[in-house]
């Protein structure tokens, strides 16, 4: 008996290894596939016994997944023709690719143990011979120094994973953040109508904490947690939306939900975006301007991030789908309501501000995209709370506080529709010069008042050129150019927009670390307000984004 156990003992490496060969061939060959489910990971592999209506091999051929030009097919063809431990599944395959758990590993090698010692029992000198056992027993001291380094090295992988294990955030959800520190100024004579400018440097901030949640691997549900503090540079501190900024906000940093979606695939080509509050059209399909379009690095101007016709319906709850036919057409539907939490009139999810967006996207190559855009908006005209000074904040707004007053409300403060159409386009010219740009039509309709049936036009274009990698890989240099939304013709002898304004702003990206991004840049706009006589503006503004 003790020789028998002895034998054992000396060829147990080789069964081991060969056991490790055979078995885990997915480490050397290719990566493992992830088991989709706590449950497939103790699903049975080939090396375990029939006892799990695993069929008995008794010949490598039986394998219908092994083939001759396999790495490891000497070695499993070794311990299915020579020992007979090696059992396949019950379709015939043997399913090399798989990972291999600890248990089922255990399992292996006890099966392959039990049936040397039989065969050892049973003096079978051909199979296993006196040199073969001397031969392993030389190769266990050869190499026991590694064999002991491997030990060590495992065991210290072992403690590591289960401490990450401890520690770890969750097995869901994946945190990630940006916070964004921005010193801005307002400079000029003085705003439209004389106004006096909110002229004293700021430093204000912005922090975002994203949670996302997977939990079929493609889907992603998102929290996001927003604190800010950065002024809004718009018609109470200039006298004029034209000079806002893109990341602007004003609060005391309170934190609340800014943001709360769920995102999940529809067949292969579709994807659907359910908001729960903080919707955005602009967040949710292609605005075709890359470059440009994040508030934390892209521009510094809230005009000139995308066209303003993304803005309609935001910061409410909606659908989205978004379609892929191949690479070169994508289709974008969706739906969103600005108040749909209050069930009272001019509120809901239909009655109160809403908007309703098409765009069919081209790529005819890939160089070159191109969209258009449709939004149908409503906003009731009706104000549903009261400002700092106890007034009623009207919800008409159909430039999305991008424009001039009159562009905002062409008709005062009555229900209010509109049609409004976007051609976009972007062209890379190489790999660091890209040219892009927009123009925006919009036609409002009186929806109440004496005005009732009156009609307006607004327009709106932008035109942009980014220099990436200039001076360092991911920067970017940027100009922009364009003007914001006018009000060109309007019914009932109201005032339309006299003249033009024209917005420029230059800025320049420099990427400190992956992490941390500086962003210097200057926002002018000349005739603020679509009008000569007023004093030209400039916003000034470093923004350092941290990304987490």
């Amino acid at each position: 008996m003790s020789k028998i156990f002895w034998n054992s003992l000396l060829i147990a490496p080789a069964v081991l290894g060969a056991t490790l060969v055979a078995s885990v061939s997915a480490i050397a060959s290719e990566a493992p596939t992830a088991p989709t489910s706590v449950s497939s990971l103790d699903q049975p592999i080939a090396v375990e016994t029939s006892d799990n209506g695993l069929a008995q091999v008794t010949s490598v051929s039986q394998l219908s997944d092994v083939q001759p030009t396999d790495w490891a097919f000497q070695a499993l063809q070794s311990l299915v023709e020579r020992y007979g431990c090696i059992a396949g599944y019950p379709d015939g395959t043997y399913r090399g690719n798989r990972a291999l758990t600890r248990y089922e590993f255990a399992a292996g090698v006890n099966s392959c143990l039990d049936r040397i010692n039989e065969l050892i029992a049973a003096g079978t000198a051909d199979l296993v011979s006196k040199e073969d056992l001397a031969t392993l027993q030389r190769l266990q001291e050869e190499f026991s120094a590694e064999l002991a380094t491997l030990r060590g090295r495992v065991d210290a992988l072992e403690a590591r994973t289960a401490e990450l294990e401890a520690n770890q955030f969750s097995t869901t959800t994946k945190l990630t953040g940006e916070a964004i520190f921005a010193v801005t100024n307002a400079f000029g004579d003085q705003g439209p109508g004389g106004a006096e400018l909110d002229d004293e440097t700021a430093l204000s901030d912005r922090v975002r904490l994203n949670l996302d949640t997977s939990f079929t691997g493609k889907d992603r549900l998102r929290t996001r947690l927003q604190a800010v503090n950065v002024p809004e540079y718009g018609t109470d501190r200039t006298g004029t939306n034209m000079t806002r900024l893109g990341f602007d906000g004003e609060g005391e940093n309170d934190v609340n939900i800014q943001k709360l979606f769920y995102r999940f695939p529809l067949g292969d080509n579709t994807n659907v975006i359910l908001d729960a509050t903080g919707a955005e059209f602009y967040e949710n399909i292609d605005t075709i301007n890359p470059l440009f379009t994040s508030s934390g690095s892209g521009s510094i101007s809230r005009f000139g991030r995308f066209n303003p016709i993304y803005r309609q319906g935001s910061g409410g709850a909606g659908l989205t789908v978004n379609t892929g036919f191949g690479k070169a057409v994508s289709v974008s539907l969706g739906y969103l309501a600005d108040n749909p939490q209050t069930p009272s009139e001019k509120a809901g999810l239909f009655d109160g501000p809403n908007a309703a967006l098409a765009q069919v996207a081209f790529r005819p190559f890939e160089a070159l995209s191109l969209g258009f855009t449709y939004v149908r908006a409503y906003d009731p005209g009706f104000g549903v709370e009261l400002d700092e000074n106890g007034e009623l904040v009207p919800l008409v707004n159909v430039t999305s506080s991008t424009g001039s007053r009159l562009a905002r409300r062409p008709f005062g403060n009555v229900a209010t529709a509109t049609d409004n159409f976007g051609v976009e386009a972007n062209f890379r010219l190489g790999s660091k010069i890209s040219l892009g740009g927009w123009v925006g039509y919009t036609e409002a309709h009186a929806q109440a008042g004496a005005l009732e049936g009156s009609d307006a036009e607004i327009w709106n274009w932008a035109a942009n050129v980014g220099f990436t990698d200039l001076g360092k890989e991911g920067s970017l240099l940027g100009v922009i150019v364009g003007m914001p939304p006018k009000l060109t013709d309007v019914d009932g002898n109201r005032a339309d927009d006299a003249d033009t304004s024209l917005h420029l702003e230059a800025l320049y990206r420099y990427p400190v670390n992956d992490n941390i991004d500086i962003t210097p840049g200057l926002l002018v706009i000349f005739n603020p307000e679509h009008n000569d006589a007023n004093d030209t503006i400039y916003v000034g503004t470093l923004r350092t984004t941290f990304k987490f």
